[in-house]
């Protein structure tokens, strides 16, 4: 979920960019959920999600004075949590996806794909935790460079500008690759559900 609008973390960071560990405390309680689903939406796996939120704040506190505060610390943070979650999946050789910054041929993101038949409404037929569990399962499907965006725009709710930001890509590169992963969910989805013209995206 995105945070509440009550919060406000520039104090935070300024604090504990002069010393408060107390301030810095805040922040961690804050966005470590936050990390560590991103993290293990990427990773696959809870061990190395720990060890990539571990890390990511670990290497945020240490290069906070580096944090020159153009940007949230939230978007800084997440850069850092991407790319330690990219080098674990990388150390285990099941990364196929070779970088963030990977030139893409969009030329098919525009096309429109068939959708197979459903047979029944997914919301008469599973619950909301059900359904949010399948796209979850599908989400984590994706490769890192798709869901990771998704993840970004669609469940953290952060804007275009900012997820090009955090990932240190063009906004277009992320309109593209958001395309390309809401079409690849579908065609997972569509392949669970087998009814056209439904889209289970709809009932969450």
């Amino acid at each position: 979920m995105p945070e509440p609008p009550s919060f406000d973390e520039a104090p935070l960071v300024l604090r504990a960019k002069a010393g408060d560990d107390t301030a810095f405390a805040d922040l961690v309680k804050h966005y470590e959920r936050r990390i560590f689903r991103l993290a293990k939406n990427i990773t696959q796996n809870d061990e190395d999600a720990e060890d990539v939120l571990q890390e990511s704040f670990m290497k945020s506190y240490e290069n906070l004075d580096r944090f020159q505060g153009n940007s949230k610390f939230y978007t800084w943070l997440v850069r850092i949590a991407v790319n330690e979650a990219l080098m674990k999946l990388r150390k285990r050789k099941s990364d196929k996806s070779v970088s963030l910054d990977e030139q893409l041929d969009t030329g098919e993101d525009t096309l429109v794909r068939e959708i197979a038949v459903w047979d029944d409404d997914p919301e008469q037929k599973y619950s909301q935790d059900e359904l949010r569990s399948i796209l979850d399962n599908a989400v984590s499907s994706l490769e890192p460079i798709y869901s990771t965006v998704f993840q970004l725009r669609d469940v953290e709710e952060m804007s275009t500008e900012e997820t090009a930001e955090a990932l240190g890509i063009s906004v277009p590169a992320v309109k593209s690759r958001l395309l390309r992963a809401r079409l690849q969910l579908r065609e997972k989805l569509t392949r669970f559900f087998q009814r056209k013209g439904d889209d289970v995206l709809a009932y969450l």
